[in-house]
């Protein structure tokens, strides 16, 4: 496997929020009470001003900020995923998606990154629930580099958004390759058995398997889903013709997420697919985001038990009929 950079998704948010706000005056940047986790407080400090601190009153943030993009700014609202999705589910519905507003709510320590503190900070449901949303707009970045590129794209679409950054370091894997569309998906690796759709945290990990099925005789291509809504879905079903099989890889519920989404605008396709994610089921604390994932069975290991699985294949070369592996 390449040996990639590693940067932290939050890091490359905040700078860039800031580089944003230094040319564009209507952006403003909302959070409650977590600032130096989300990485706003860089906003803070650069522009006191344009920065509203709502301490731990999520529903009034995102009211707030339906009020300010009516007077016509551009706001960030922040908190953690499980947070800024679960407490202001309501105020997101009914002034954001409802009205079409130009809000961004950001997602920060998505999934199991939040590791330490257990299912009540973990959000394993967050995408389910912004995806059930009419009008809302759904990006999940695998590395800095995507985030770098989204926000400018943010800030011009001015549609409601939800945007979900995981808390841990991941490796840069987009430098150098097609820029990040918010309209499209990108095939990040050639292969012609099976393809492997992957979003966020997972993405390099579909790499990581791919790589290791090519030695052992099985083609992977990759496909990396960063706006898993709207969905890309032609470009999904082009991606998906002339293969065997189809995987999809998340952090996240199989329920509601990405490989619910894919396998809806697949099904005419009558290819076998297989879900790599997270089980009915909420998260558990852990020492570490890398002891979580594993146990979860969100790894590149468990990614090729998949690939097997949509093919019929065993490492033995047997039929098998495990989901998940």
């Amino acid at each position: 496997m390449a040996e990639y950079a590693l940067r932290n998704l939050r890091t490359a948010y905040g700078e860039t929020l800031v580089s944003l706000m230094e040319r564009d005056d209507r952006i403003v940047v909302l959070d409650a009470d977590l600032c130096r986790s989300t990485m706003t407080v860089l906003v803070e400090q650069r522009f006191p001003t344009r920065f509203f601190e709502m301490g731990i009153a999520e529903q009034n943030m995102v009211a707030t900020a339906a009020g300010l993009a009516l007077e016509g700014k551009i706001p960030f609202v922040n908190s953690f995923a499980v947070f800024a999705c679960g407490r202001a589910y309501d105020q997101i519905r009914q002034a954001i998606a409802l009205a079409r507003l130009g809000v961004t709510i950001v997602g920060s320590s998505a999934g199991l990154s939040d590791f330490g503190d257990g299912a009540t900070h973990q959000s394993v449901e967050d995408v389910s629930l912004m995806a059930s949303l009419p009008n809302m707009t759904i990006i999940s970045p695998s590395d800095a580099r995507d985030v770098e590129q989204a926000l400018p794209l943010i800030v011009e679409c001015r549609r409601p958004v939800y945007l979900r950054l995981t808390r841990s370091d991941l490796p840069v894997i987009h430098e150098g390759l097609p820029p990040l569309d918010l309209t499209g998906v990108r095939r990040l690796r050639d292969g012609r058995d099976v393809v492997i759709f992957a979003t966020g945290s997972m993405v390099v990990k579909a790499l990581e398997a791919a790589e290791a099925l090519e030695t052992q005789g099985t083609s992977a291509r990759v496909v990396d889903v960063s706006t898993i809504k709207p969905l890309a879905i032609e470009a999904v079903i082009a991606e998906a013709r002339g293969v065997r099989g189809v995987v999809t890889a998340e952090e996240h519920s199989i329920v509601g997420g990405l490989g619910s989404v894919v396998s809806r605008v697949l099904r005419g396709l009558c290819l076998p697919i297989e879900f790599v994610g997270i089980e009915d089921c909420f998260g558990t604390s852990g020492e570490s985001h890398v002891q979580l994932m594993e146990h979860y069975g969100l790894t590149a290991p468990a990614i090729a038990r998949a690939v097997e699985a949509a093919l019929g294949l065993s490492a033995g070369g047997r039929q098998r009929n495990a989901r998940n592996g």
